[in-house]
């Protein structure tokens, strides 16, 4: 969703291939955004605003009043069936749609708290049990959220407000008895066990600390950076006209050191998976659970019980807190405008947001200083790579006439730092020269339809008085008199977000409750833009890994640094994850280089020197095979000459084809009785996946001489059906260590695999969440030394990428704490 919608985007294409070949020559030709902008926008007619505003009225983001009854029932079938998160997700949705101070929002909210309750989240509960009482939950039914109440407080050790609030409830129980809708005798005995509950509370039990709620609070940089911001004291600032601005380390960097903790400028929410665009009657509600529905829409977090905004049911937050600061920034604004920016897409959201939460003046005053071209007036900002000289620090040297002079580091101040703020964000390269034509048009078109729809919504100005890096309040364009100023910045956002923009990550758990070993993926959460990491170059072998706790990102490095060798990111394609001719394509079609790090230079060397296995042997003579589709062996006076025999590479197939089955067998936590393999259809045990797989390496190492059983194995892992396969062929051979606790092979294969695939410390998250997976399977069975083992290793690799107050880092400390305080006879 980062473009918009393929209705929008096919109309566009469609109006873009039926201008005439003079108009597309202009555009294609325009050198500088505003250029761009002003084209493209005289271009935009009735029809097609007529055409997107069907479009953006398919998304149902605005309340409805039907619908928190709706959302309700759903969710007390969830919560009959126990599936208490699912109950708190639904009854979150009929919030959303509820009026402020109506019975609707209350009674979703005392539902929530009771779902909210018996998973354990007792602060919360309590919250949204006074979050029901403020918007009018009904007297009736008071008695059921006062004991809901005092069991949390109770729950949470803070008895002497859990004794005032029983004795609040039987004095209004004593002088109401017909207050509650619960029978007399049910309220009575909930009470009873209740008071007996308070009376066996000797003292207040500690709750947990939150420390991990604020971890990021408790990790600091190494030394303050004097030159760039967010930045620890270990991190330089270089520039080159070839490969533009990087960071250097100033010293020697130790693998696992924090170099950069970066909270994003600026971040939108992806909405995840939305239900197609509504134009009919039916499914008018939509019950699948979507990013926006557990994620807070400013800061990210984490919740199940979200607060909405008070004009919108798309729109939600962790906190009343959040919620207020978001309205006063930015969201007063897009309110109105939610189907609209569903329709055009997240990098258009985040060229609006960046406007809004700057401000028009700011944006001016940008403009004005860097000489940006509005209508006839010079540029001066460069807009790409070759404008750029060789700089140093934040200051460097460049030559003008025989003489050196001093030239400051685009994006750094008069001081020459470089700071996190909109100064630059602005100098951000958009690359306008690498877009397509038809993509500058598409982009174009859509800030101006969104520039058109603020200026009709006539929406007041939002007076700040404040500079931008204090962030008090959203500005709409009706404070600007050239909306053409507004338009052309978002434009350049647009298109500096396809280089620049940073996927904000999290780790989703799939599959059933049940499965032994937890099957986890990366999902984008957000998408942000962070001015210090975006100086990071790329290397398909970086040696950086980043991590994010909600909207701030942390990069420290996997390995040693030394001192002068540059810090680079990977921006996405991994040598453990594609081949170099895959990785090349993306990079090339998304960020326009040609990648030259040395894991791609190595790939290239191998591959024009051939592949490893050249031709394969005949398991009887070893003669060389022949044939393609088929292979026989070429010694006709060998006794398998006339047999024909599949070639590895259909029983490879064959392999990927099986992985793929027991995948979603453990998906589905359909972990048969094991059996033998056999070649007809698959059986669903564990055991027909993992003996095929060792069988094929064992006829790779008879079928190519000289190649060791290792190596056929690390070929196979490298081709076993792509990354999830490979990933899931581990996670199905710790499976099968289940079976011998003291002496689980398949275990160890699992990690091996993991190991070939991924690196002896990757920076892979499935491959991080596999080594405590199989650290739990040690445990499990007591096989203290492999467990401790493995739960060394696990940290460490934990440790080197998320830092030590990461949550599964805590879980295998307390598992190590267990195992050594086990008697020595087990």
């Amino acid at each position: 969703m980062d473009l918009p919608v393929d209705e929008w985007k096919s109309y566009l294409l469609q109006k873009w291939a039926s201008l005439p070949k003079s108009i597309q020559l202009t555009i294609s030709t325009a050198e500088t955004v505003s250029d761009i902008f002003l084209h493209s926008s005289s271009l935009l007619q009735p029809e097609d605003e007529l055409f997107l505003k069907r479009l953006s009225k398919g998304y149902l983001v605005g309340k409805d009043s039907d619908a928190p009854l709706f959302y309700r029932e759903q969710g007390n079938k969830k919560f009959q069936e126990k599936d208490y998160t699912g109950a708190a997700v639904l009854y979150s949705k009929g919030v959303s749609h509820s009026r402020p101070n109506t019975e609707d929002m209350s009674l979703c909210y005392a539902n929530r708290s009771a779902a909210l309750f018996h998973l354990g989240q007792y602060e919360t509960c309590l919250k949204d049990i006074s979050r029901a009482q403020m918007h009018g939950y009904p007297e009736r039914l008071q008695p059921k959220v006062m004991l809901r109440k005092a069991e949390c407080l109770v729950a949470l050790g803070r008895l002497q407000e859990a004794s005032q609030t029983v004795g609040d409830l039987e004095r209004n129980f004593t002088a109401t008895p017909t207050l509650a809708d619960v029978p007399r005798q049910t309220l009575q005995r909930n009470l009873h066990h209740l008071k007996t509950k308070l009376q066996e509370k000797e003292s207040p039990t500690e709750t947990f600390p939150a420390t991990l709620a604020k971890t990021l609070e408790d990790v600091a940089l190494r030394g303050e950076n004097e030159r760039v911001s967010n930045a620890s004291s270990s991190v330089g600032l270089c520039i080159d006209p070839l490969k533009g601005r990087y960071l250097v380390a100033t010293k020697d960097i130790r693998p696992g050191e924090l170099l950069v903790k970066e909270d994003a400028f600026v971040s939108v929410l992806n909405p995840g998976e939305l239900p197609p665009p509504h134009h009919g009657l039916d499914s008018q509600w939509d019950t699948r659970v979507t990013n926006g529905d557990l994620y807070c829409h400013r800061c990210l977090k984490h919740t199940l019980a979200t607060v909405p905004c008070d004009g919108c049911s798309y729109a939600k937050y962790c906190s009343q807190e959040c919620l207020q600061q978001a309205w006063e920034l930015y969201h007063r604004t897009e309110c109105p405008l939610g189907g609209l920016l569903l329709t055009l897409g997240v990098f258009c959201h985040i060229a609006l947001r960046l406007t809004l939460v700057v401000g028009v003046e700011d944006v001016r005053k940008i403009m004005k200083k860097l000489c940006v071209k509005i209508s006839n007036k010079d540029i001066c900002l460069p807009e790409s790579d070759n404008q750029v000289k060789t700089l140093n620090y934040g200051r460097g040297e460049s030559e003008k006439n025989g003489n050196m002079i001093e030239t400051p580091i685009p994006g750094c101040d008069a001081n020459g730092k470089y700071d996190s703020n909109y100064d630059a964000v602005f100098n951000l390269l958009p690359h306008t020269e690498n877009h397509s034509p038809e993509h500058k048009f598409l982009c174009a078109v859509c800030v101006s339809v969104l520039c058109r729809q603020l200026e009709a919504a006539g929406l007041q100005a939002i007076p700040t008085g404040v500079n931008s890096s204090q962030l008090t309040a959203a500005v709409t364009p009706e404070s600007c008199p050239d909306v053409t100023i507004w338009g052309v910045a978002m434009l350049r956002h647009m298109l500096q977000l396809q280089c620049n923009a940073q996927a904000i990550t999290t780790i989703q758990h799939t599959g059933s409750k049940e499965s032994i070993v937890t099957d986890s993926r990366q999902v984008r959460l957000a998408t942000g833009i962070f001015p210090v990491i975006s100086l990071l170059n790329h290397s398909c072998s970086p040696n950086t890994s980043v991590s994010f706790i909600s909207t701030v990102a942390t990069i420290r490095a996997s390995q040693r640094i030394g001192k002068g060798q540059e810090i680079l990111h990977c921006y996405g394609p991994h040598k453990s994850r594609m081949g170099v001719a895959e990785r090349q394509q993306k990079l090339r079609s998304q960020y326009f280089f040609d990648c030259t790090c040395p894991a791609c230079q190595t790939e290239a060397h191998r591959m024009a020197a051939g592949p490893r296995w050249k031709a394969f042997c005949c398991n009887s003579c070893r003669a060389p095979m022949q044939g393609d589709g088929v292979l026989r062996c070429g010694n006709r006076s060998c006794a398998e000459s006339g047999r024909q025999q599949r070639p590895p590479s259909l029983r490879l197939q064959d392999l990927q084809q099986q992985v793929r089955v027991a995948q979603k067998l453990l998906r589905d936590g359909e972990l048969g009785e094991t059996g033998s393999p056999c070649f007809g259809p698959p059986d669903p045990s564990l055991l027909f996946i993992l003996i095929p797989f060792w069988t094929q390496s064992a006829l790779f190492t008879a079928c190519c001489p000289g190649v060791p059983q290792r190596d056929a194995e690390s070929f196979l892992w490298q081709h076993a059906g792509g990354t999830r396969s490979r990933d899931g062929l581990a996670g199905l051979c710790c499976l099968r260590g289940l079976e011998n606790y003291s002496h689980p092979p398949h275990t160890e294969r699992g990690l091996r695999g993991w190991s070939v695939a991924h690196g002896p410390s990757s920076v892979e998250q499935w491959a991080m969440e596999l080594s405590l997976n199989v650290a739990q399977i040690f445990f499990n069975g007591f096989a203290v030394p492999e467990a401790l083992s493995t739960i060394q290793k696990a940290e460490e690799v934990l440790s080197l990428h998320c830092g030590p107050w990461d949550d599964e880092i805590q879980e295998l400390r307390k598992m190590k704490s267990c195992l050594l305080d086990l008697p020595p006879t087990l």
